[in-house]
């Protein structure tokens, strides 16, 4: 026989398809179905022996929305906060007139500390 000839090339002694038998029977599924505000599916596979933990929410694999198990009432989209500035947090903490002294203070000292190196 030449090299190019086999009858069985690419394969090797011992790898035929793995069935059941050789593995062992596998663990009972629970497919759940996920339903986002968009109306886009996800599906998650879980064991049947997990049922009481299965998660009642789940991300939307194309959105990122969170999606929920009931297909005509879908869980709202998340509140996300706006990032905000050091500015914004300051404004919280003082008032305009408090603001106003502070600002009026450091440029005092900085207009006193100029003549101080002239």
């Amino acid at each position: 026989m030449s090299a190019g000839g086999s009858a069985i090339k690419g394969t090797r002694i011992g790898s035929g398809p793995m069935g059941e038998t050789e593995r062992g029977e596998s663990a009972p599924r629970l497919v759940m179905s996920y339903w986002c505000a968009h109306g886009h599916e996800t599906t998650r596979a879980f064991a049947e022996e997990a049922r009481s933990d299965v998660p009642v929410e789940w991300e939307c694999r194309r959105c990122g929305l969170p999606a929920g198990v009931d297909r005509d009432d879908p869980p709202a989209a998340r509140r996300t906060e706006p990032y905000k500035t050091h500015l914004a947090y300051v404004k919280e903490r003082r008032s305009e007139a408090e603001g106003e002294a502070l600002l009026e203070e450091a440029l005092q000292a900085l207009r006193e500390g100029r003549r101080l190196f002239r």
